[in-house]
């Protein structure tokens, strides 16, 4: 992949929503912060090759142009002499001089262009490094805050469904302890002197009144008793 297409990849991702499908926001980000930093050294590595390159093509075109000039003198001074055809020698050499500045000023107006755009693509990368470096940062924090919060509430819970269990039983054994101990209140315990004296009244009175009922003629006199009231 060529330099100018992983800048190209590299600022026109959008950041954010990559990061909104990441498992791993950090790690991302991270990952992107690499690959900027390594094709940002790439770029001034190439940004500085061109620069010498443009230098050098500069010498070579004064160079170039001062043999154009030389030959042309000397065109002149065969021409002064009355050497035509001396003259026209020197013109072949002067054109081919000429002809190779063209083609170095078409080369440097090229290599002036690279520059151009290798210096663009630095300033584009670094602004979307010092963005992305921002964001680390801020997912660092807020990464170890929901860490924390996720571990808080995980507690919380587990403390509240401990503690409800826990008092939910502790209820449950109150309420058997209560039960056990209404069972107990009169277990074992014998009756005293005036409860058995009022059983004993009680039974005699009982029996009293199903012997009444057992007497004959009860039946009849009662209903007897009844039509008199009517």
């Amino acid at each position: 992949m060529g330099i100018f297409s992983r800048v190209a990849d590299i600022i026109s991702s959008n950041i954010n929503a990559m990061l909104d499908k990441a498992e791993d926001p950090e790690k991302l980000v991270r990952l992107m912060i690499r690959e900027m930093e390594d094709t940002l050294i790439e770029i001034k590595a190439s940004c500085a090759g061109a620069m010498a390159q443009r230098k050098k093509l500069g010498r070579q075109i004064e160079e170039v142009r001062a043999g154009e000039a030389r030959w042309a003198e000397r065109a002149q001074l065969a021409v002064d002499n009355g050497r035509d055809d001396l003259a026209r020698d020197a013109l072949l050499e002067k054109r081919r001089f000429t002809d190779r500045v063209q083609a170095l000023e078409q080369e440097l107006t090229q290599c002036e262009a690279l520059v151009e755009q290798y210096q663009a693509d630095i300033i584009q990368l670094e602004d979307k490094l010092a963005s992305a470096r921002e964001k680390e940062r801020m997912l660092v924090q807020r990464h170890v805050h929901a860490q924390h919060k996720k571990r808080a509430q995980q507690s919380i819970r587990k403390a509240d469904y401990t503690s409800a269990v826990a008092r939910f039983e502790n209820l449950e054994s109150k309420i058997d302890r209560m039960e056990a101990d209404a069972e107990l209140v009169n277990f074992g315990r014998k009756p005293g002197l005036g409860e058995e004296i009022d059983s004993l009244a009680t039974d005699e009175m009982l029996e009293a009144e199903l012997n009444a009922l057992k007497s004959p003629g009860a039946g009849t006199k009662k209903a007897k008793k009844a039509d008199e009231a009517e």
